[in-house]
């Protein structure tokens, strides 16, 4: 389950990222969660991924 407090939430997917060094397309596909779901939710907050980066700033 993934954490409902968008910052949290951040924090959350920002680690799996790094640290599985995988995208976010594939990431997703491993936690099995909807890409639009999780850009929009950390949107909310100011957040947009950087694919270059890898992460959300």
């Amino acid at each position: 389950m993934l954490p409902q407090d968008p910052f949290i939430l951040l924090s959350y997917i920002n680690t799996r990222l790094r640290d599985s060094g995988l995208g976010l397309d594939e990431l997703c596909g491993e936690l099995s969660i909807d890409r639009d779901e999780i850009t929009a939710r950390l949107a909310g907050i100011g957040y947009a991924y950087d694919e270059k980066k890898n992460s959300f700033k």
